[in-house]
């Protein structure tokens, strides 16, 4: 079921992003990410109520640690989606995605640090195969006429955009491992806990932002009304992917649902060639088959 989960989100994921990414020619970055919430919110409470009159539910306890993961994982998302939008205005759509898939490996190494995560050895070797992809297809590396992987000399590779990557990549991880104990704190099926985090998760979120935009930037929420096609494009492509990672992640432990999610890299590969017309590169090849690889490893671990 986890994989499954997995698969939905890493999909809808990609397309949130590239709409995120188109957003973010007309709108602020504040903006484009409210943008990822605003209409979230009922989409998920509808789903919620969906899940209780299907499933039996037990009285549910919400504990204060519970209502300070639901913050901590509120927070660490408004600030990883902000950096990913930056990202978006540095490089390319899949470049700028691709760097914020950092979260793999970042989710292995704090999760085993601070949450007694446990990997078995391909679990790991899943992981480092992953982040050697996102490096790959960051553009650290590239392949020359010889088609043989060099170190690149011209400088287009930036060390502070990679930089800037690893810390949304970083905020994407807590944001991950916070979802997963939230969850971990509830009691019945785990369809509903995962519901019951998301809801609140994203009307903290919406609250949030809502309340700075009214106080700071009152024009972007005009433009985000003005393009509102494309902003419940992305909040409605936005929910249903974290229905599927919220689930995902309750039931498996997060470096490998986001190890496995780094398949997202092909739908974003594929949405950047045929979508928005960016072309992609042998690097982006080899960062594809990476990826594929890394998937099969976490798989089998």
């Amino acid at each position: 079921m986890w994989i499954g989960f997995t698969l939905l989100a890493a999909f809808m994921q990609a397309w949130r992003n590239a709409l995120q990414s188109k957003l973010s020619q007309d709108v602020s970055i504040t903006g484009v990410t409210l943008a990822r919430f605003i209409a979230a919110g009922p989409i998920a409470a509808l789903y919620l109520a969906i899940l209780y009159q299907t499933h039996s539910v037990p009285k549910l306890s919400f504990s204060n640690t519970f209502y300070l993961y639901i913050a901590q994982a509120s927070l660490m998302q408004i600030i990883a989606t902000a950096l990913m939008v930056k990202l978006f205005t540095l490089k390319n759509y899949a470049v700028g995605a691709g760097l914020a898939k950092s979260e793999a490996i970042v989710a292995a190494v704090f999760g085993l640090m601070f949450f007694g995560v446990q990997l078995t050895a391909l679990g790991w070797a899943g992981v480092a195969v992953g982040a050697l992809a996102v490096m790959v297809l960051s553009g650290a590396f590239k392949l020359n006429s010889a088609s043989r992987l060099s170190n690149e000399s011209k400088g287009s590779y930036s060390w502070s955009t990679v930089l800037l990557g690893l810390a949304c990549g970083s905020a994407f991880a807590l944001t991950s491992l916070s979802v997963r104990e939230a969850s971990l704190q509830l009691q019945g099926p785990y369809m509903v806990r995962a519901a019951w985090v998301l809801l609140l998760v994203i009307s903290s979120q919406t609250l949030i932002l809502v309340s700075y935009l009214l106080l700071k930037q009152r024009q972007t929420l005009v433009k985000l009304w003005r393009n509102k096609q494309l902003t419940l494009a992305v909040s409605v492509t936005s929910c249903i992917g974290s229905i599927g990672w919220f689930s995902a992640m309750t039931l498996e432990s997060v470096p490998l649902v986001k190890t496995l999610g780094q398949i997202e890299v092909f739908f974003m590969l594929l949405i950047g060639r045929y979508w928005l017309k960016q072309p992609n590169t042998k690097s982006d090849v080899l960062g594809l088959l990476l990826i594929a690889v890394a998937a099969l490893l976490v798989i089998w671990g």
